[in-house]
């Protein structure tokens, strides 16, 4: 998950971190001059005033005046302070879903048009999957008539139950009717997609608490866009006032906006965030974190997220299998495209390297632009290739090539990079576990070779 719109945010505190290295004591001047540049740093992140004001406060209290810890420098001890402090601003821990009742437990989407309610609802779905529940959508928008067609088109994706609703029923009626429905499909949660609405709409908000009753929801989730700034964080006050929210979703957190609605929204409306949205695809929806963001913002990484990536992208067995495989000098270029492909579920190369602690802090590493194009084209160049090639790569001669070049739309030395990149990765394999004839003539330090990756 890389939040891009942390990262003018992240670059301010750890420049303020960096001044503070080399001192021997927290002393109340240098933290009071930390601070005033922290307290601008998240200003400038469009953070809610009050919330900079009062995170700064709380700072304060605890940096001045203590002992640097041992090993520690003061950037580092202040560092930690932050950490525990944004962690705590933001909720302190991940607020699971409410899912616990008589089935089908509903799931209640509301929000403002244009947030991404409708994808998000579908993005939920499939995270429900995951945690082996059988959801069911209802599309409850009558009001825009494409909200239907596309939660249907989404359902249909996922291969998940839909209510089929109309524009010409009322959505009281669509609630009542949906509710029986996902009785008969035998599904466990309900997830109603409702119509987009100004807060200051009387009429449709008094159709919200009308839903409201005839659903009795665990959860009612306000979907708020991200690149709204303080406008979300006021949404959602507005939404939680009227209907009593359960839980935020924040959607376009990949987007350029500050940032700042994600660090707000909590301290002023009390209302969790829940999940996050970092992207366009069905699968671009996470827990929300707190202290994985914070750590994440602070330049420190976010390691138990890329796990959690690697876990869902990888499948144990094909693991063994692919090792079986090394072992016995049978990777196969079509093994090698099954690799390419589980690599680039992780997310862009960008993401994953956001992960890492310190990785943030390294400018050179950010300004640096991997061509994840390289991926699709070694694809592009594998799929060209007979099965006969792709399980025996030695007979591929030079007239191979040249067909291989022309039936992927590539070079013929960029089929050789991709060869030579598949052979030194086997080499490198059979090296480290110790089998083939490699390993057999080589022992010891093993010389690091451009394999696997075109980067």
């Amino acid at each position: 998950m890389v939040i891009t719109m942390f990262d003018n945010l992240s670059d301010r505190l750890q420049k303020i971190f960096k001044n503070l290295r080399g001192q021997g004591k927290l002393t109340e001047e240098n933290i009071q001059s930390a601070l005033r540049e922290v307290r601008m740093a998240l200003l400038e992140a469009d953070v809610h005033y009050k919330v900079a004001k009062d995170f700064v406060a709380s700072i304060a209290e605890r940096a001045i005046g203590q002992e640097v810890m041992q090993s520690l420098t003061p950037g580092q001890q202040v560092i930690k302070i932050v950490n525990e402090a944004l962690t705590e601003l933001m909720g302190g821990r991940a607020e699971p879903l409410r899912l616990i009742g008589k089935p089908p437990v509903c799931l209640m989407m509301v929000g403002l048009q244009g947030s991404g309610k409708t994808t998000t609802t579908a993005k939920l779905a499939r995270k429900l999957v995951q945690e082996k529940r059988r959801p069911c959508l209802v599309p409850a928008d009558v009001y825009r008539p494409a909200a239907i067609d596309q939660l249907v088109t989404l359902a249909g994706q996922l291969k998940l139950p839909v209510y089929a609703s109309s524009v010409q029923q009322r959505p009281e009626e669509i609630a009542r009717e949906a509710l029986a429905y996902a009785k008969q499909q035998n599904c466990d949660t309900l997830l109603v997609d409702t119509a987009g609405r100004l807060h200051v709409d009387t009429e449709l908000m008094a159709e919200l608490g009308r839903l409201k009753e005839i659903l009795e929801p665990n959860e009612i989730l306000l979907v708020a866009d991200a690149m709204t700034g303080q406008d979300a964080v006021q949404v959602a006050g507005k939404f939680h006032d009227m209907l009593g929210v359960t839980g935020v979703i924040l959607t376009k957190l990949d987007g350029d906006a500050r940032g700042g609605a994600a660090l707000s929204i909590r301290s002023v409306t009390n209302c969790p965030i829940k999940f996050i949205g970092t992207g366009e695809k069905l699968d671009a929806l996470e827990v929300f974190h707190p202290d994985r963001m914070s750590s994440r913002i602070l330049g420190m990484g976010d390691v138990l997220s890329m796990i959690e990536k690697a876990q869902e992208a990888f499948d144990e067995k094909q693991a063994q299998e692919l090792a079986q495989k090394f072992r016995e000098d049978t990777f196969s270029l079509e093994d090698f495209r099954n690799q390419l492909k589980q690599i680039k579920k992780l997310g862009s190369l960008e993401q994953i390297l956001g992960m890492l602690p310190g990785m943030g802090m390294l400018k050179e590493l950010k300004k640096m632009q991997v061509d994840e194009k390289e991926f699709v084209r070694m694809e592009a160049i594998i799929n060209s290739m007979t099965k006969g090639e792709r399980k025996n790569a030695d007979i591929i001669n030079a007239s191979r090539r040249r067909r291989i070049a022309d039936g992927s739309g590539t070079s013929v030395q960029e089929v050789n990079r991709l060869l030579k990149s598949y052979n030194e990765s086997r080499k490198m394999m059979r090296q480290m576990m110790g089998g083939g004839s490699a390993g057999k003539k080589k022992k010891g330090k093993v010389r690091r070779k451009r394999a696997f990756f075109p980067f």
